[in-house]
Parts: structure tokens; C-alpha cells; sequence
């Protein structure tokens, strides 16, 4: 295989809901261009892109899958991302290492939840969009309506390049307005007749042609002058017009294509050959200094690695793109991440499973290497005295979350490592050995995800392992003022132990004004501030400590063991055994021994005391509170809303969104736990939502009741 130069190379994402069709559309890119003599079916399992064997058990891409296509003298790197939300990791890792994205749409369906998601990740990094109208074959399809939808979703950037002559099983011809021809195939698709439009569809393909003209003049002067003198534009022009759209993302020309039937897909391809941009006619990435790093073969040499997988046959491969210079086999790099050096022995152009050894790669291309020592996903290798270092792709928050442990307790070990292992190969699963939990808790995009990873784990590993509710990380609080003191005495020969401590507790809010008298009963107690710690506490929320004491009762000496002592009860609440947070502590007086007293015997003696006054300060448990945002079609708004109501969803609001409906509100993390489960089952799986922590608030007294029996219970086992 020849070595690219940069200014050919083109790379794409191939992006969509689950069902466009886009792993058979690939079939048949791969078909077009000869990489495959027979396109295969995920009826059959013997497709390109889907070769896992988790993939081919549910019968949907679960992994991106990278393959190249050359065409017309030109090199196209593909990267095929699987469609369900659960995997949009996979999506976002595309969008940032290709230049263009091909949204696939179903023309039975329109424009899906899942669409918009995908085309707000690439509107957020910035990344022209081509849509493909799948299935035009298929039953029902209203080409005019799916062309309206993606108006009102997107915008009037939006312009059709094609319409079909009929939809439906009489799909067989298009109408090209950008090489004003018509197109007809045979029943086994391939190569069109190309001939001139037919009378009856004249008229309008001429006001289609001159919307785009006028859509691809407004991208440059020269052409737009051009446009108002001559009233028209030649092919070529266009084409220059539309790529320099493409790059500014003021023009998102639409397609029409059947993948099964192998129809459109070489007009497509001939587009994406001829008009998208090459890798280096779009904005360069920065590196972690933000100086943009431009895809120069000449340059110093940095090479990025955005995917691991391990893979059938062959084990763990590494995914790199050439950011800059010229990448040879058998180079010695320096791991910057790492620090640790690299020899790329074999460097490969991949297509789905098959590896084929390369001598070089120039700077914009993309390859991979197999069983490195020391590489791992987001790291960046380096020549001699470069110093690169990208970390351009961000990953979604996790929006489902298990505890997961193995069946077989003697495995814990190795089950951490595969699950290490597993976060390299996806990023967007998330591992997590929670202290305060007692649980490792693994966080995905939704049940699926988590689902995919037990299979992986149980079959490919062979560790049996289960998942349970994860519990929720509560906060404790107090409500009122209290009171309490503590001796801590103990006499068993020898020297003893002593110490005495008295405090006063109260909520902490921000802005408070500085402790003053305390009323308990008859009793007044006026504090004299000596000291302050205000201490930001890792868990969320903030203690803060007065030295009030006065005449010497306890020397500073021990203040540090009292704090401690506090401290200690801080990370264990009485309600729920959960840390507390956002409160005042003054520590006003207290006796001390002048031989028996030391600071355990005032760690101790605080660590009651503080007990004591919280407990008697009306405790309150604090739940997480996150806002969520769910994006569904108008006729499931009122069961997605109910459904959010049972949950003790407080509704902040609701709005049209593109086509579709948008719900904001608050929901307790508790309620969250199988919501991506039950939102799915709702809408026929047409509903998305992300969710992002908040704040924490107040439990309702039933709840906290439960929670505080629970834990008693809890406690009483573990005696």
C-alpha cells in the first residue's frame, strides 16, 4: 500500500441512532471501493466492523471500528460508531480525531433523539456534518417531511445534494442537483446509469440547484461576485464553495441512500472524495499549552493514541493518530505520559480485523500497533525532544451507575485489574473503590453499557461477578444548638488517662457571624475566640473549630488531638453512619491531669463529646440532588413527566427543543438509580438525558426515619 501524503487524506465518523443502518452502509463503502469482494449482513455475523464476539451475541455494535478506503487516488479513514447512546463514547472519541462526520439517518424514523444528540456533540467541537438518508427503500418514507424535519431541527444550513424519483420498495433512482444528473440502478445496486434528468423532474431540480448554488457562493466573495454576475456557478466551484461550508459549519448537505440495497453509496463516497475537506484544510488541535499542533509531515514527529481494544486472535491493539510528522516502523518514541520509551516495531492500517503492515505514516493518517509495552488510551508518543502532550477528547458524565463484585471473593484482585483494563479500552466506563461506600462502583452511559461489560467479564474473562444497587453517598448535618461535655478518665496502673473536653455545636452556614453567647437553660456561655480552623472538607461542605478556652483549662498543646477526635465523628454520622458536613464547633473549656492527661485521652474525650452534641443538635440526613435534562419526541411528555414525579422530581422547567421536547428538573440521586432502564422502556428507547450533580438537600422525614432503621439494623449484624 502506497504512503498517503497529508493533503490526501480525508477522515470521516460514521455516526447515528441505533437501526440507521450504518455498520451495512459501511459494508458497502468497504463493497464500493474493492477493500471486500462480498458485502456481509449482521443476520450472518460476518460483517467488517462487527467482530467481537459480545457484538455478534446482542446483534448491535458495541465498539467503533476503524477502516480505510481508497478512492479515486484519495485515502478515506473511516471510523464506524456503534448507534446506541449507552455507547456514545465511542462517537465523541470520532468526532475528535476525524475532520467530518456522516449522520446516518433512518428515513422511516426522521430525525431521532438520538440524531440530535450526535450532531450537538460534533456542533460542540466544532466538526462539519453531512447527513445520509437511509433506507429509502423502507415502507412509509416521506422524503419531503424528512427533509422539513431536519430544517426545524438544525437550521436552513441544512441543503439537500439529492431527492429520489419514488420511496419505498420503488427506490431505484435520484435526482444529483450538484451534478445535475439523474441516477438509476439495477435490483443489485453498484454502479448507476448516469443520464440526463427527466422532463417531469426538471423544474424542480433547477430551484434545488439554485439553492445550493446560492448556499455555496455565500461561503466565498470570489464565488459570491461571480454568482451575481453570471447568475450561476460551474460544478467545480460548488464544490469549493460547499467544502469551505463544510469547514465553517454553514452547510450540512443531505444525501439519499439505500446501504442494504448498495444504492447512493458511491455518489456519497465520490462527495466525501471530492468535497470534504482534506486533514489539513481544517482547524488543527491544540495541545495541553493551546498552541495548535498542524498536521505538517515535515514537523516534529507526535503521535496520539485514542483506542485500546483487545481484540480476537490477536490481543491488545492500540489506535493511534498522527498528529504531526512522518510516523516509520521500527521508531523508538518517548511516552510523555509515561515516561517510558516505546519501539512501534510494526506499524498497520487497519480494517476491522484485518492488520495490514505499513512502512510509513504521514501526519493526519491513521493506523495501529499491537501489543505495546507500555501504552495506554489518551497518551501521546513523542520523538527525540518533542514534548506534545493532547488531552482534547472529553467523555461525558456516567449516568448509571452498580456496585460490582465478584461471585467468588478470592477473585477481587484480578477482577480490579480487568476492570482497569476494561476503562482503557473504553474511557467512558468508570471505576471507582469508594472508602466511604465500601463498594467498587463501576459507572457507565446506561443499563446497556453496564450489561455489555458483565458479558465481556463472564465470557471473555471468565469471572463470575454481580451487580448490586450502589448505595448512596448521604451527608449528616444538625439543626440546632447543643451542647456537651466529655471525661475520659482511665486508671490501670502506671500512668493513667485523662482528659476533659466541653463544646458547643451548631449548624455552619456561609457568612455567619463569629460565635458570641450560648444560652442553655439558666446558663449562659460567652465565648472568647483565641483561634480559628476552617477546614474544606474532601466529601463536600466545610467544620469549623473555635479555641474559646480560657485561663488555661487544656493546653493548646492537646488542641490538635481534640480536633482529631472531632474529626474521627465527622467521617461517622449517628444517623445513617454517613460523613457529616456544614457544621460549628466551639471548644470552650475542659480539665486536664498534670501526669495522667495526653493527647489520646483528649482525642477520645472529644470524639464523645462531639458525639454527644451532634446527636443532641437534631441531626439531619442530606441526599445528593442532581438536575437532570431529558430530551424525548411530544407524545411522550406526559408519561416521561409522570414517570420523573414518582421519582420526587421537582420540575424546573420545560421547553421545545429542535422537534423535540426538553424536561428540566431536579431528582434525588436515589431515584436515578434504573432511571435509564425505565426511560427507555417509556419511549420505546427514543428519550435521552444527561444528569449532573447539584447540590445536596434535606431528606423527608419518612425517608430519614427508614434510613436511620436501616442502619441500626446494619450496625447490629456487624457486631
Amino acid at each position: 500500500m502506497k504512503v498517503y501524503k497529508t493533503n490526501e487524506i480525508k477522515n470521516i465518523s460514521l455516526l447515528g441512532s441505533k437501526g440507521s443502518g450504518k455498520t451495512t452502509l459501511a459494508e458497502s463503502m468497504l463493497y464500493e471501493c474493492g477493500v471486500i469482494n462480498r458485502r456481509g449482513s449482521i443476520a450472518n455475523n460476518n460483517t467488517v466492523c462487527d467482530y467481537f464476539p459480545v457484538e455478534k451475541e446482542y446483534g448491535y455494535s458495541v465498539f467503533s471500528t476503524v477502516f480505510y478506503a481508497e478512492f479515486n487516488n484519495k485515502k478515506l479513514n473511516v471510523i464506524d460508531c456503534p448507534g446506541m447512546d449507552d455507547f456514545v463514547g465511542n462517537a465523541v472519541t470520532a468526532l475528535n480525531i476525524t475532520d467530518a462526520g456522516v449522520i446516518v439517518v433512518n428515513s422511516q424514523y426522521g430525525v431521532e433523539v438520538g440524531t440530535q444528540n450526535i450532531y450537538r456533540t460534533a456542533a460542540k467541537i466544532n466538526k462539519p456534518v453531512i447527513f445520509a438518508l437511509n433506507k429509502m427503500d423502507a415502507e412509509n418514507v416521506d422524503y419531503d417531511n424528512l427533509i422539513n424535519q431536519l430544517k426545524e431541527a438544525f437550521g436552513n444550513k441544512v441543503v439537500p445534494i439529492q431527492f429520489p424519483v419514488a420511496t419505498g420498495p420503488d427506490f431505484n433512482s435520484i435526482v444529483d442537483v450538484l451534478i445535475m444528473k439523474q441516477l438509476t440502478w439495477g435490483p443489485e445496486g453498484g454502479a448507476p446509469t448516469i443520464t440526463d434528468i427527466a422532463p417531469e423532474y426538471q423544474d424542480r431540480a433547477a430551484e434545488m440547484n439554485q439553492a445550493l448554488v446560492e448556499m455555496a457562493a455565500e461561503n466565498d466573495e470570489t464565488l459570491m461576485d461571480k454568482f451575481f454576475e453570471q447568475g450561476a456557478l460551474s460544478e467545480d466551484e460548488m464544490r469549493e464553495g460547499i467544502r469551505k461550508g463544510l469547514i465553517d459549519r454553514s452547510i450540512c448537505p443531505v444525501f439519499c441512500v439505500s446501504a442494504l440495497k448498495d444504492m447512493g453509496v458511491r455518489r456519497m463516497m465520490e462527495f466525501l472524495g471530492n468535497v470534504v475537506p482534506f486533514v489539513n484544510e481544517v482547524k488543527a488541535p491544540v495541545n495541553t499549552e493551546g498552541v495548535e499542533i498542524k498536521p505538517d509531515a515535515n514537523g516534529p514527529l507526535s503521535v496520539f493514541f485514542f483506542k485500546t481494544t483487545v481484540e480476537p486472535h490477536i490481543g491488545e491493539v492500540s489506535y493511534f493518530k498522527v498528529m504531526s510528522g512522518t510516523l516509520k516502523a521500527g521508531m523508538d518514541l518517548n511516552n510523555v505520559d509515561r515516561g517510558s520509551k516505546e519501539r512501534l516495531a510494526q506499524i498497520s492500517v487497519v480494517c476491522g480485523q484485518i492488520k495490514t503492515p505499513v512502512e510509513a505514516l504521514e501526519a493526519g493518517d491513521i493506523g495501529a500497533a499491537v501489543k505495546l509495552k507500555d501504552v495506554r488510551t489518551g497518551n501521546t508518543l513523542n520523538d527525540k525532544g518533542v514534548e506534545y502532550r493532547f488531552d482534547f477528547i472529553k467523555y461525558p458524565a456516567p449516568k448509571y451507575q452498580r456496585a460490582i463484585r465478584p461471585v467468588n471473593e478470592s477473585e477481587i484482585e484480578k477482577l480490579g485489574a480487568i476492570l482497569n483494563r476494561m476503562h482503557e479500552e473504553d474511557p467512558t466506563w468508570k471505576i471507582e473503590q469508594s472508602k466511604e461506600l465500601k463498594q467498587t462502583i463501576v459507572s457507565g452511559q446506561g443499563e446497556f453499557h453496564l450489561r455489555t461489560l458483565k458479558w465481556r467479564i463472564e465470557n471473555n474473562e471468565k469471572v463470575q461477578i454481580e451487580y448490586l444497587e450502589p448505595k448512596i453517598p448521604y451527608r449528616e448535618t444538625i439543626t440546632k444548638v447543643a451542647r456537651a461535655d466529655y471525661r475520659h478518665k482511665k486508671q490501670s496502673g502506671g500512668s493513667g488517662q485523662f482528659g476533659e473536653v466541653h463544646l458547643i455545636v451548631e449548624a455552619y452556614k456561609e457568612g455567619m457571624e463569629e460565635p458570641g453567647t450560648y444560652k442553655f437553660g439558666n446558663q449562659e456561655f460567652k465565648m472568647s475566640v483565641k483561634d480559628k480552623q476552617e477546614i474544606t472538607l474532601e466529601w463536600g461542605g466545610k467544620i469549623v473549630i473555635y479555641n474559646c478556652i480560657v485561663g488555661g483549662a487544656i493546653d493548646a498543646r492537646f488542641i490538635p488531638a481534640i480536633v482529631k477526635g472531632i474529626m474521627d465523628r465527622m467521617e461517622q454520622g449517628p444517623v445513617t453512619g454517613s460523613y457529616a458536613r456544614d457544621v460549628r464547633v466551639c471548644i470552650y473549656d475542659g480539665k486536664m491531669h498534670p501526669v495522667d492527661s495526653n493527647e489520646i485521652s483528649f482525642r477520645l474525650a472529644a470524639r464523645h463529646a462531639f458525639s454527644e452534641a451532634f446527636n443532641a443538635a437534631s441531626p439531619k440526613v442530606l441526599e445528593p440532588v442532581y438536575d437532570a435534562e431529558v430530551l424525548m419526541p411530544a407524545d411522550c411528555m406526559g408519561d416521561v413527566m409522570s414517570d420523573l414525579q414518582g421519582r420526587r422530581a421537582i420540575i424546573m422547567g420545560m421547553e421545545e427543543a429542535n422537534g423535540l421536547q426538553k424536561i428540566n428538573a431536579k431528582v434525588p440521586l436515589k431515584e436515578m438509580a434504573s432511571y435509564s432502564t425505565a426511560l427507555s422502556s417509556i419511549t420505546g428507547g427514543r428519550a435521552s438525558f444527561t444528569m449532573k450533580f447539584a447540590s445536596y438537600e434535606l431528606v423527608p422525614t419518612d425517608i430519614q426515619e427508614k434510613l436511620h432503621k436501616e442502619y441500626l439494623e446494619a450496625s447490629k449484624d456487624d457486631e
